[in-house]
């Protein structure tokens, strides 16, 4: 009969060492847990708390025969775009999610647009800033902010709306937004065949019945097969029958009016030739080229500064073909703001409200804000954008100090 082991006084003295990590772990697991909750509802009474936007003949929307939004007008229409809203949702972004509710409601509030078009990163689940894998958190407490202010909105997906390690895919994400039940959200997941999610259409026509401008939302999809976690920054391309979704459009809104349509579009990641248009630019020495004119706006990201797609896809060649988009709208790149118009077509970034996902940029004012684009009877635009930091952009809860220094391009 073979003797029994005993425990030395060295391996009682480590399992007792590595039973109070666990059980320290699971205090840790579970205080976060109840700090996310408190805090994400404490987010959620502060999204319903901002007063609802009172717009004089407010536009209502109806479905056309085809199932698009259309708003009928024969005044200026007035698009908000917002993008980069990033929140967390979780136990560490608490505090900054509030500042981008806070951000979100003064601007739309004051300028009481006809439709806001969010384009992407309206969560951000990263864990180790957000402490959450919770993806769909951030797009609830935003969802129920803009439900409060009553007005038109819709989205397009952002890379970090849905990690591949988040809670909630893709699908998941768009059927939030699709299948809620929302009032005032015109988002549509757009058709089955189509790769993507928020491949849609809304309208805008006269009292003639003439559309003078349709404003598309593009899937500019998120990362390569080749770096799922996003972790080299290797960004995928709109895929190619979106590109012929989008021609079919065009094509059936100019046989259905009767008359060549004017366009506008939104995504997130931008396209490859805006990088183009940028090192153009910026290779003429800072000075317009024959393609490429600067509109306005800085350009302060580093070593690639734009961060596009790392393929190619035929969506820009497609627009020159068809004569139809004026402009693109991107998102993504949170410290770039510029536009510049490039073989015709206007590309733009648009101000960020990003507290959370830059390190250090919660402290810093000069890229935080939003693009307006005045749409005009005859299809044509303007656009301009509006710094979160001026006077006429009053906020509910008290508005937060940055630094406001601004950078020059070249």
């Amino acid at each position: 009969m073979s003797a029994k082991k005993t425990k030395t006084p060295k391996s009682k003295k480590t399992k007792k060492i590595l039973g109070v990590i666990a059980i320290l772990f699971v205090l840790f697991i579970a205080v976060t847990v109840v700090v996310t909750l408190i805090g994400n509802n404490a987010n959620l009474k502060k999204a319903n708390s901002f007063e609802t936007v009172q717009i004089e003949n407010q536009l209502v929307p109806e479905k056309d025969e085809h199932g698009n939004w259309t708003f009928t007008t024969d005044r200026d229409f007035k698009v908000m775009q917002l993008t980069d809203i990033h929140i967390g949702g979780g136990w560490m972004s608490l505090g900054k999610d509030a500042k981008a509710l806070n951000a979100v409601a003064a601007m739309i509030t004051a300028e009481k647009p006809d439709l806001v078009v969010v384009t992407g990163d309206i969560a951000y689940p990263v864990p180790f800033q957000a402490g959450t894998f919770n993806n769909l958190s951030g797009a609830k407490i935003f969802a129920a902010l803009m439900e409060k202010l009553g007005v038109y909105w819709t989205v397009t997906l952002g890379n970090h709306d849905s990690e591949i390690y988040s809670y909630y895919n893709r699908e998941k994400i768009s059927n939030f937004y699709a299948e809620s039940g929302f009032k005032y959200c015109l988002y549509q997941p757009g058709p089955e065949d189509v790769d993507g999610y928020g491949n849609h259409v809304i309208n805008v026509k006269n009292s003639a019945g003439k559309i003078t401008q349709s404003i598309f939302m593009i899937d500019s999809q998120a990362y390569t097969k080749d770096d799922p976690l996003g972790f080299r920054w290797l960004y995928d391309n709109v895929h190619e029958n979106q590109v012929e979704w989008y021609e079919q459009t065009v094509k059936q809104i100019n046989t259905d009016n009767g008359e060549p349509v004017k366009s506008i579009m939104f995504m997130h990641i931008p396209l490859t030739e805006l990088k183009d248009a940028w090192f153009e630019y910026a290779d003429n020495g800072y000075k317009d080229t024959e393609n490429v004119k600067l509109l306005y706006g800085v350009a302060d990201e580093k070593d690639d500064i734009v961060y596009c797609g790392v393929g190619e896809d035929r969506l820009f060649e497609t627009m020159l073909e068809l004569d139809s988009t004026k402009g693109v709208f991107f998102g993504h790149d949170h410290k770039n703001n510029f536009a510049a118009e490039y073989k015709g077509i206007q590309l733009s970034y648009s101000y960020s409200v990003d507290y959370l996902a830059y390190i250090g940029i919660s402290k810093e004012g000069a890229q935080r804000g939003c693009t307006i684009i005045n749409i005009k009877p005859d299809g044509t635009f303007t656009s301009k954008l509006e710094n979160y930091y001026q006077d006429k952009y009053v906020t509910l809860y008290e508005k937060e100090s940055v630094k406001m220094q601004e950078v020059t391009n070249g």
